[in-house]
């Protein structure tokens, strides 16, 4: 598994339109399902006078957490394209939303898929994707004299010093890229011997 992933860095907004029917799509950056359900609710409540409020989200590094949703669209025509967008640019931790304000004229299956698919593409194309490392956080105790030991490691390698405590144990929790964790691990082990 690759420590890297890819997601957006802030909001960005996509439009498609196609026969008089506006998709208006939106992309988050997202951690939690709770997040996704609460900026939904929130389109849902801003865009209460639109005919469907579509989405799809991708969470977590391994890109393994994911729902699209067609909210009466027909079965796999919005959520499904948005969802694919979202695989075709390798994001994750992200929600698109595609609020969808009908025309008057139907689109047909193949021209609902590719409104909202396109809706889902444009909002991407307006957002900062930026490449982030998956993280793991390492906990070590040890005795006061050590104190330099393990400051040499950790100036050597370069962690995130999360919490430290010197007393006469003393810990430190440092959160180090995936890849790294284990060599810090092992490093630090070898002061104990």
């Amino acid at each position: 598994m690759t420590d890297e992933y890819k997601t957006i860095s802030g909001t960005s907004e996509g439009y498609y339109t196609e026969k008089r029917s506006k998709f208006l799509a939106f992309a988050h950056p997202v951690k939690t399902v709770d997040e996704v359900k609460e900026l939904v609710a929130g389109y849902r409540k801003k865009y209460y006078d639109a005919r469907h409020v579509c989405y799809a989200y991708m969470l977590g590094a391994g890109r393994t957490e994911f729902r699209a949703n067609d909210d009466g669209e027909p079965s796999s025509t919005a959520g499904k394209p948005i969802l694919g967008q979202i695989n075709s640019n390798e994001l994750t931790d992200i929600l698109i939303v595609v609020v969808r304000y009908y025309g008057g004229v139907n689109l047909g299956t193949s021209g609902l898929i590719i409104a909202y698919r396109e809706a889902a593409a444009d909002a991407i194309s307006h957002a900062t994707i930026e490449t982030r490392q998956v993280e793991e956080l390492v906990s070590y105790t040890f005795s006061y004299p050590q104190m330099n030991d393990v400051m040499r490691i950790v100036k050597d390698m370069s962690p995130h010093v999360i919490s430290q405590t010197y007393d006469n144990t003393c810990e430190i929790v440092l959160s180090i890229r995936k890849s790294e964790a284990e060599t810090l691990r092992n490093r630090l082990a070898k002061l104990q011997i």
